[in-house]
């Protein structure tokens, strides 16, 4: 099976829209390979802070992306063999990845090493871009969002579930200046492809998002 056809479930979205949730539920469902692009971003802005390079300097993390020793198994993320997930989870990890998402080198130097998560039987993938400049030929693209009152609720309840201390006043306006950053950048802004299908996950429970992008999806492979 060449690469090219191989299914892949794009799911794109703001921050705290439960992408990640969804896409790594879909793909256990599915059989899938899962990938969380976010996940990369963090870990370079993670690793990069380790090794003394500065968040500003473009060429030195792209160099440093290139090598990363990245492993994903399940959920959970490891560099150099260290599981790696809280530590990129953090509200500060999220605030460092958003600000080298725009840095376009460094998007370049981890474009070929999302593609490669690409194998059989498929991939469903979560981030800002998944579908509309990594996988433009996906089978499914979803565009998942939620209120920005929604999210910062559910970010909240995340961190506070994990040991974390969160203010929710202070969680909704770090989402507000995420999105606009995100929607802004010159480079793969976040914004819902022609061709996603948009779904607000607002009102819905996990298991109902997760059930419509299957039913999208089965409907999608139908065509």
């Amino acid at each position: 099976m060449s690469s090219a056809t191989i299914p892949v479930i794009a799911i794109d979205g703001p921050s705290a829209s439960g992408k990640g949730t969804v896409a790594a539920l879909v793909a256990r469902a599915l059989g899938f390979h899962y990938l969380d692009s976010g996940a990369i971003y963090r870990v370079t802005a993670h690793a990069g802070q380790r090794a003394g390079v500065s968040l500003d300097d473009e060429s030195a993390l792209a160099t440093l992306a290139r090598g990363l020793d990245l492993r994903f198994d399940g959920v959970e993320v490891f560099l150099n063999g260290e599981a790696v997930g809280d530590a990129i989870r953090t509200e500060e990890a999220g605030r460092a990845a958003s600000k080298i998402a725009a840095m376009p080198v460094l998007r370049a130097a981890l474009l070929e090493r999302q593609r490669a998560f690409r194998r059989a039987p498929g991939l469903v993938t979560d981030g800002r871009d998944m579908g509309s400049v990594v996988f433009p030929d996906a089978t499914l693209k979803i565009f998942l969002t939620a209120s920005c009152e929604e999210r910062a609720k559910r970010r909240y309840k995340q961190l506070i579930e994990k040991g974390f201390d969160a203010n929710l006043a202070a969680l909704f306006e770090d989402l507000s200046e995420r999105d606009a950053r995100d929607a802004a950048r010159a480079v793969a802004p976040l914004k819902q492809s022609a061709d996603a299908v948009l779904l607000d996950t607002t009102g819905l429970s996990i298991d109902e998002a997760v059930q419509q992008v299957l039913r999208d999806y089965r409907a999608a492979s139908a065509v």
